[in-house]
């Protein structure tokens, strides 16, 4: 079976654009990636992040609903302890009218930000405890049942209701996520990007072995999230991912803030960082199109996997928009593509 393709897009901030266009390149990218055949668009949730600036999903995911006819749209994910389950319940459902089928709501438990930001959004400090309750409750209410005698929300309907509804997924990039999909019968995301791969492994192993089907998912059904790069030449892709890789040193000297170019990028890094870099050029999957995506097929085949969600930064959107369809024709997606059949 064909590899299908999704795209994970995290409206990151680059110095010198306006947060505004950030966003709506973001809904622009979505409609571009649907006419290229990618299967899924999932957006991510941030807070306080001077990098990442989509911080609602659920906003993002209705502009790009009105925006596009056939691609999934998914949220990867909802910080879930940060918020009451029937709102969520609520908004997805309201999302799936807008786009009926079309819906993946995809769930973490991380606070998508820092301790002092999560308190902000929920003074309660144990609220993660009560995350798999919460992934009970959206799967009742957007089945279109109520809670169970004595619980609270006995009697209340999430609406509206309708013939399809939302797909939960179960987010992670350690073995919690894995094994809380796994009990519970849902679709699984690991986050390979943050990772780099670490645990993954593990994780799909231990949500493969522990899946207990359900109507809804009568078998495991995961998708890894990756970050990858392309552009014509080799060359070019080391290049634009300087700016990644500069990111990625910043941040762990605690320094966050926008990408930079890719050449204010090279000009900074020191003598004693250009091993580091080198270290990240060889981990990551950048390189021309033939070179990324026989690294996908390859990462995929080891994992059996059918699907990859990738995400691409770059401090030029035209950069973003350049690897995608060049992974696009690289892979055949269009051919795949229903909308394409």
């Amino acid at each position: 079976m064909a590899l299908k393709l999704s795209v994970l897009d995290q409206s990151v901030a680059a110095q010198g654009v306006p947060h505004g266009q950030v966003i709506s390149q973001s809904v622009g990218l979505a409609q571009f990636v649907e006419d290229l055949g990618y299967h899924r668009f999932w957006v991510s949730e941030h807070h306080s992040h001077p990098s990442i600036v989509g911080t609602a999903p659920e906003i993002l995911m209705a502009a790009i609903a009105a925006k596009t006819n056939r691609i999934r749209i998914g949220s990867a994910g909802v910080m879930l302890p940060h918020y009451a389950s029937l709102k969520v319940a609520e908004q997805f459902r309201v999302l799936n009218e807008l786009a009926p089928g079309r819906i993946d709501l995809g769930v973490g438990r991380a606070p998508g930000s820092d301790q002092r930001t999560a308190h902000v959004l929920n003074p309660d400090r144990h609220a993660s405890e009560r995350f798999p309750q919460q992934i009970l409750e959206l799967k009742a209410w957007l089945s279109g049942h109520t809670m169970p005698v004595g619980h609270p929300g006995h009697g209340v309907f999430a609406y509206p209701q309708s013939e399809t509804r939302p797909d939960i997924w179960v987010l992670g990039s350690s073995d919690y996520g894995a094994q809380l999909a796994a009990h519970l019968g849902l679709p699984y995301a690991y986050a390979h990007f943050i990772t780099d791969g670490a645990g993954v492994d593990q994780a799909l192993e231990l949500y493969r072995d522990n899946f207990k089907p359900s109507e809804e998912n009568p078998k495991p059904r995961a998708v890894v999230c990756v970050w990858a790069l392309t552009a014509e030449t080799e060359e070019q892709a080391r290049y634009q991912f300087a700016s990644r890789a500069r990111w990625k040193l910043d941040r762990q000297l605690g320094r966050i803030g926008p990408m930079l170019s890719p050449k204010d990028a090279v000009a900074s890094f020191s003598e004693a960082e250009k091993p580091h870099l080198r270290a990240l050029e060889q981990k990551a999957l950048i390189g021309d199109p033939q070179q990324v995506s026989q690294k996908l097929n390859d990462l995929a085949h080891r994992l059996d996997l059918e699907e990859l969600a990738v995400i691409t930064w770059a401090h030029d959107h035209a950069v973003q928009r350049a690897s995608y369809a060049l992974l696009s024709k690289a892979l055949d997606l269009k051919k795949e593509s229903p909308k394409f059949a």
